[in-house]
């Protein structure tokens, strides 16, 4: 049975509600017989996600016919020595060793740009908040020769269609008092909600459906 395994930060991550990240929403998604892993954990940069070993299960499991997901730069964007990466060095490196272990077991490793921020520059303008990382990516899938799914811009184009207001939907938004962890209240510029996670893994979707390489792996 194929499997598609997936790796990145907390915009991808099964999560807690009230957050959710897309990959947990991919079960729906893929073809029959088709099993999800999904290894992606809060907080993690590709330099941490190998330095703790959270990439050894993959390492240890994958194999031919498989597929990987790979999305990370929020937390590679991060100043700490434990995660932060340099988008043309480190970080493409990472990237690399991820994308030549699956190869290496005869899987396909699939590059994605990391998911845009919903932070808005008036009401009609978001703001580009990962510098050179989505470039850095794209860039390497050219090289690699691998599919890329181009999340910055396919959620980019999504929120500036929905507008300021209304892509708020997709995200955790909390009143007062709503939830215990948040008394205050919470509006996350970052992380999804459940409604946002299954829009946001539909966006996949659908680039998988459309590139003949990764389209066996997803529901017609």
């Amino acid at each position: 049975m194929p499997r598609m395994f997936i790796i990145g930060d907390s915009t991808v991550e099964d999560n807690q509600p009230p957050f959710r990240g897309w990959g947990f929403a991919m079960p729906e998604l893929v073809a029959d017989g088709v099993e999800v892993r999904n290894y992606a954990l809060s907080g993690r940069s590709t330099k941490s996600f190998i330095v703790e070993g959270l990439f050894k299960p993959v390492q240890d499991e994958i194999s031919k016919g498989d597929i990987l997901l790979i999305q990370f730069g929020h937390n590679d964007e991060k100043d700490d020595e434990e995660r932060h990466t340099d988008p043309y060095t480190s970080f493409v490196d990472n990237l690399t060793f991820f994308c030549k272990t699956a190869s290496d077991a005869g899987a396909l490793p699939v590059l994605c740009t990391p998911v845009s921020r919903r932070i808005w520059a008036g009401d009609t303008s978001l703001l580009y908040t990962h510098g050179e990382y989505a470039g850095a990516v794209r860039t390497l899938a050219t090289i690699l020769h691998v599919p890329m799914i181009d999340l910055e811009m396919e959620t980019r184009t999504l929120y500036l269609s929905m507008g300021k207001e209304a892509c708020a939907e997709l995200f955790v938004v909390l009143a007062p008092g709503v939830h215990p962890d948040f008394p205050d209240g919470h509006d996350d510029l970052t992380h999804f909600n459940e409604k946002g996670a299954k829009t946001i893994a539909q966006l996949v979707a659908s680039s998988m459906r459309n590139d003949s390489r990764t389209a066996s792996f997803i529901k017609s």
